[in-house]
Protein backbone atom coordinates (compact mmCIF):
# COMPACT_ATOMS: atom_id res chain seq x y z
CA UNK A 1 0.00 0.00 0.00
CA UNK A 2 2.78 2.43 0.94
CA UNK A 3 4.62 1.72 -2.30
CA UNK A 4 1.53 2.62 -4.30
CA UNK A 5 1.19 5.90 -2.42
CA UNK A 6 4.88 6.66 -2.97
CA UNK A 7 4.47 6.11 -6.69
CA UNK A 8 1.51 8.49 -6.75
CA UNK A 9 3.35 11.15 -4.78
CA UNK A 10 6.52 10.82 -6.79
CA UNK A 11 6.77 13.52 -9.42
CA UNK A 12 6.93 12.54 -13.04
CA UNK A 13 10.04 13.39 -15.03
CA UNK A 14 9.75 16.70 -16.85
CA UNK A 15 10.22 16.42 -20.61
CA UNK A 16 11.25 19.10 -23.08
CA UNK A 17 7.62 19.20 -24.28
CA UNK A 18 6.59 20.15 -20.74
CA UNK A 19 9.11 23.01 -20.76
CA UNK A 20 7.84 24.25 -24.11
CA UNK A 21 4.33 24.36 -22.64
CA UNK A 22 5.26 26.19 -19.43
CA UNK A 23 2.79 29.00 -18.75
CA UNK A 24 5.40 31.80 -19.12
CA UNK A 25 6.54 30.29 -22.42
CA UNK A 26 2.96 30.20 -23.71
CA UNK A 27 2.79 33.88 -22.84
CA UNK A 28 6.01 34.35 -24.81
CA UNK A 29 4.45 32.73 -27.88
CA UNK A 30 1.45 35.05 -27.49
CA UNK A 31 3.81 38.01 -27.51
CA UNK A 32 5.26 36.87 -30.82
CA UNK A 33 1.78 36.47 -32.34
CA UNK A 34 0.60 39.92 -31.23
CA UNK A 35 3.84 41.47 -32.44
CA UNK A 36 3.38 39.93 -35.91
CA UNK A 37 -0.25 41.10 -36.02
CA UNK A 38 0.82 44.66 -35.23
CA UNK A 39 3.06 44.68 -38.32
CA UNK A 40 0.03 44.30 -40.60
CA UNK A 41 -1.71 47.26 -38.94
CA UNK A 42 1.21 49.70 -38.80
CA UNK A 43 0.91 51.33 -42.24
CA UNK A 44 -2.77 52.32 -41.99
CA UNK A 45 -4.26 51.61 -38.58
CA UNK A 46 -2.50 53.45 -35.72
CA UNK A 47 -5.28 52.63 -33.22
CA UNK A 48 -5.10 48.89 -33.80
CA UNK A 49 -1.32 49.00 -33.97
CA UNK A 50 -1.10 50.76 -30.62
CA UNK A 51 -3.53 48.32 -29.00
CA UNK A 52 -1.96 45.11 -30.30
CA UNK A 53 1.64 46.27 -29.87
CA UNK A 54 0.88 47.42 -26.33
CA UNK A 55 -0.60 44.02 -25.48
CA UNK A 56 2.59 42.38 -26.73
CA UNK A 57 4.69 44.66 -24.52
CA UNK A 58 2.47 44.31 -21.45
CA UNK A 59 2.65 40.52 -21.66
CA UNK A 60 6.38 40.96 -21.09
CA UNK A 61 5.63 41.96 -17.51
CA UNK A 62 3.45 38.87 -17.02
CA UNK A 63 5.69 36.02 -18.12
CA UNK A 64 8.30 36.57 -15.40
CA UNK A 65 5.61 36.78 -12.73
CA UNK A 66 4.06 33.51 -13.90
CA UNK A 67 7.46 31.83 -14.06
CA UNK A 68 8.13 32.65 -10.42
CA UNK A 69 4.59 31.91 -9.26
CA UNK A 70 4.45 28.43 -10.80
CA UNK A 71 8.18 27.68 -10.42
CA UNK A 72 8.56 27.42 -14.19
CA UNK A 73 11.76 29.38 -14.72
CA UNK A 74 13.84 27.97 -17.57
CA UNK A 75 16.79 28.92 -19.75
CA UNK A 76 14.56 28.54 -22.79
CA UNK A 77 12.08 30.94 -21.24
CA UNK A 78 14.79 33.46 -20.47
CA UNK A 79 16.06 33.32 -24.06
CA UNK A 80 12.51 33.46 -25.47
CA UNK A 81 11.79 36.51 -23.33
CA UNK A 82 14.94 38.30 -24.45
CA UNK A 83 14.51 37.41 -28.12
CA UNK A 84 10.84 38.45 -28.05
CA UNK A 85 11.78 41.80 -26.51
CA UNK A 86 14.47 42.49 -29.07
CA UNK A 87 12.42 41.28 -32.05
CA UNK A 88 9.38 43.35 -31.09
CA UNK A 89 11.40 46.55 -30.79
CA UNK A 90 13.44 45.79 -33.92
CA UNK A 91 10.29 45.29 -36.01
CA UNK A 92 8.92 48.65 -34.94
CA UNK A 93 12.27 50.31 -35.65
CA UNK A 94 12.31 48.74 -39.13
CA UNK A 95 8.94 50.35 -39.83
CA UNK A 96 10.15 53.68 -38.46
CA UNK A 97 13.16 53.59 -40.78
CA UNK A 98 10.74 53.36 -43.71
CA UNK A 99 8.41 56.01 -42.29
CA UNK A 100 11.30 58.43 -41.73
CA UNK A 101 13.27 57.50 -44.85
CA UNK A 102 13.13 61.17 -45.92
CA UNK A 103 15.05 62.11 -42.76
CA UNK A 104 18.49 60.56 -43.12
CA UNK A 105 19.70 61.47 -39.61
CA UNK A 106 16.66 59.82 -38.00
CA UNK A 107 17.26 56.60 -39.89
CA UNK A 108 20.94 56.53 -38.89
CA UNK A 109 19.98 57.17 -35.26
CA UNK A 110 17.40 54.37 -35.30
CA UNK A 111 19.81 51.93 -36.92
CA UNK A 112 22.53 52.68 -34.37
CA UNK A 113 20.15 52.32 -31.41
CA UNK A 114 18.77 49.07 -32.79
CA UNK A 115 22.30 47.70 -33.21
CA UNK A 116 23.20 48.73 -29.66
CA UNK A 117 20.07 47.10 -28.26
CA UNK A 118 20.59 43.81 -30.09
CA UNK A 119 24.33 43.51 -29.57
CA UNK A 120 24.39 44.53 -25.90
CA UNK A 121 21.68 42.06 -24.90
CA UNK A 122 23.03 39.17 -26.97
CA UNK A 123 26.62 39.55 -25.77
CA UNK A 124 25.49 40.14 -22.19
CA UNK A 125 23.35 37.00 -22.12
CA UNK A 126 26.07 34.92 -23.79
CA UNK A 127 28.72 36.17 -21.39
CA UNK A 128 26.50 35.55 -18.36
CA UNK A 129 25.67 31.97 -19.36
CA UNK A 130 29.20 31.04 -20.42
CA UNK A 131 31.37 32.94 -17.90
CA UNK A 132 29.39 32.91 -14.66
CA UNK A 133 27.30 30.63 -12.48
CA UNK A 134 24.23 32.80 -12.95
CA UNK A 135 21.33 31.38 -14.93
CA UNK A 136 19.97 34.79 -15.86
CA UNK A 137 21.56 37.83 -17.47
CA UNK A 138 19.44 39.92 -15.10
CA UNK A 139 21.44 38.77 -12.07
CA UNK A 140 23.82 41.61 -11.22
CA UNK A 141 25.87 41.76 -8.02
CA UNK A 142 25.32 44.78 -5.78
CA UNK A 143 29.04 45.63 -5.86
CA UNK A 144 29.02 46.04 -9.64
CA UNK A 145 27.87 49.10 -11.59
CA UNK A 146 25.15 50.77 -9.51
CA UNK A 147 23.03 51.82 -12.48
CA UNK A 148 22.98 48.35 -14.00
CA UNK A 149 22.28 46.84 -10.57
CA UNK A 150 19.37 49.26 -10.06
CA UNK A 151 18.05 48.51 -13.53
CA UNK A 152 17.99 44.74 -13.17
CA UNK A 153 17.44 44.24 -9.42
CA UNK A 154 14.47 46.57 -8.97
CA UNK A 155 11.46 45.26 -10.90
CA UNK A 156 9.67 48.61 -10.71
CA UNK A 157 12.64 50.38 -12.28
CA UNK A 158 13.04 47.66 -14.91
CA UNK A 159 9.37 47.78 -15.89
CA UNK A 160 9.25 51.58 -15.94
CA UNK A 161 12.41 52.02 -18.01
CA UNK A 162 11.38 49.31 -20.50
CA UNK A 163 7.90 50.86 -20.77
CA UNK A 164 9.40 54.29 -21.43
CA UNK A 165 11.72 52.79 -24.03
CA UNK A 166 8.83 51.21 -25.93
CA UNK A 167 6.63 54.30 -25.55
CA UNK A 168 9.46 56.41 -26.97
CA UNK A 169 9.47 54.37 -30.17
CA UNK A 170 5.67 54.31 -30.24
CA UNK A 171 5.68 58.10 -29.94
CA UNK A 172 7.90 58.23 -33.03
CA UNK A 173 5.38 55.98 -34.77
CA UNK A 174 2.54 58.33 -33.84
CA UNK A 175 4.58 61.30 -35.04
CA UNK A 176 5.09 59.57 -38.39
CA UNK A 177 1.36 60.05 -38.97
CA UNK A 178 0.13 63.25 -40.58
CA UNK A 179 1.20 66.36 -38.69
CA UNK A 180 -2.40 67.53 -38.81
CA UNK A 181 -3.69 64.48 -36.95
CA UNK A 182 -4.22 64.02 -33.22
CA UNK A 183 -1.75 61.13 -33.34
CA UNK A 184 1.09 63.49 -34.19
CA UNK A 185 0.31 65.75 -31.21
CA UNK A 186 0.00 62.76 -28.88
CA UNK A 187 3.31 61.41 -30.16
CA UNK A 188 5.05 64.74 -29.58
CA UNK A 189 4.02 64.91 -25.92
CA UNK A 190 4.92 61.26 -25.30
CA UNK A 191 8.26 61.82 -27.03
CA UNK A 192 9.14 64.55 -24.52
CA UNK A 193 7.79 62.61 -21.53
CA UNK A 194 9.56 59.33 -22.29
CA UNK A 195 12.90 60.74 -23.44
CA UNK A 196 14.59 60.56 -19.97
CA UNK A 197 13.65 56.89 -19.54
CA UNK A 198 14.82 56.16 -23.08
CA UNK A 199 18.20 57.77 -22.41
CA UNK A 200 18.53 55.76 -19.18
CA UNK A 201 17.88 52.56 -21.16
CA UNK A 202 20.55 53.36 -23.75
CA UNK A 203 23.11 54.11 -21.03
CA UNK A 204 22.26 50.77 -19.41
CA UNK A 205 22.77 49.08 -22.79
CA UNK A 206 26.25 50.60 -23.13
CA UNK A 207 27.19 49.57 -19.57
CA UNK A 208 26.00 46.00 -20.00
CA UNK A 209 27.80 45.75 -23.33
CA UNK A 210 31.03 46.86 -21.67
CA UNK A 211 30.44 44.43 -18.76
CA UNK A 212 29.90 41.54 -21.14
CA UNK A 213 32.97 42.35 -23.23
CA UNK A 214 35.15 42.46 -20.09
CA UNK A 215 33.69 39.16 -18.84
CA UNK A 216 34.45 37.40 -22.12
CA UNK A 217 37.95 38.91 -22.38
CA UNK A 218 38.76 37.89 -18.78
CA UNK A 219 37.55 34.36 -19.52
CA UNK A 220 39.72 34.21 -22.64
CA UNK A 221 42.73 35.53 -20.70
CA UNK A 222 42.23 32.91 -17.96
CA UNK A 223 42.00 30.15 -20.56
CA UNK A 224 45.16 31.40 -22.31
CA UNK A 225 47.07 31.54 -19.02
CA UNK A 226 45.93 28.02 -18.15
CA UNK A 227 47.28 26.80 -21.50
CA UNK A 228 50.70 28.33 -20.77
CA UNK A 229 51.12 26.47 -17.49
Amino acid sequence: MSSVINKQVKKQNITYQDVLLYIPNLIGYSRVVTMVLSLFFMPNYPSLTTLVYSVSCLLDALDGTMARKYDQCSMFGAVLDMVSDRSTTACLICYLCVAYSHKFYVVIFLQLMNSLDLSSHYIHMYATLSCSKNKSHKTIASNENWLLYLYYSNRTVLFTVCAFNELFYISLYWMSCSQESAWFNLGYYFFIATLPGYIFKQIANVIQLNRAVVMLAESDAAAANEKMK
